[in-house]
């Protein structure tokens, strides 16, 4: 270690106060405003979920959706795989009211099914793009009736 640095220092600013140690993680001796901001960014780029919505049975009868699951199992349930970057209940929520909603969705949306996608979140987007389809590949895979999930 240079000698002309102490071991340890005190940072002070007109907003902040800390003691550092030369030998601790450098952003100890971050000012709190910049550690705010890293931290605020690095938070922005894992805010995007992926979130799978329960549909009632009668969204079979939509023409496309059997179409696109030419090998789904009649016991699995029909869901819809989505991505987004608001939590999936806010988004389910949006759904539901009709804003930026898909018609399935809003018509037969039931609740969301946490146990296939909370394991997963959050994501940065372009993670969460290829996880959506991903997701979606997976649940056809096994049997369900999959709408959405583009």
């Amino acid at each position: 270690m240079n000698s002309r640095f102490p071991k340890t220092s005190r940072i002070t600013s007109g907003w902040a106060t800390c003691e550092t140690s030369w030998d601790s993680n450098r952003l100890s001796r971050v000012k709190r405003r910049t550690l705010q901001r890293v931290r605020a960014a690095r938070h922005r780029e894992h805010h995007h979920n992926v979130y799978v919505v329960l549909l009632d049975s009668a969204a079979d009868k939509i023409r496309s959706v059997p179409a696109a699951n030419p090998g789904a199992d009649p016991s699995k349930p029909c869901v819809y795989v989505g991505m987004s970057g608001l939590t999936p209940e806010e988004r389910f929520a949006n759904h539901k009211a009709g804003t930026k909603a898909a018609s399935v969705v809003k018509r037969y949306g039931l609740h969301l099914l946490p146990e296939l996608y909370a394991h997963l979140n959050p994501m940065p987007f372009e993670a969460a793009v290829q996880m959506e389809q991903d997701l979606t590949e997976d649940l056809r895979g096994a049997g369900y009736t999959v709408a959405g999930g583009h």
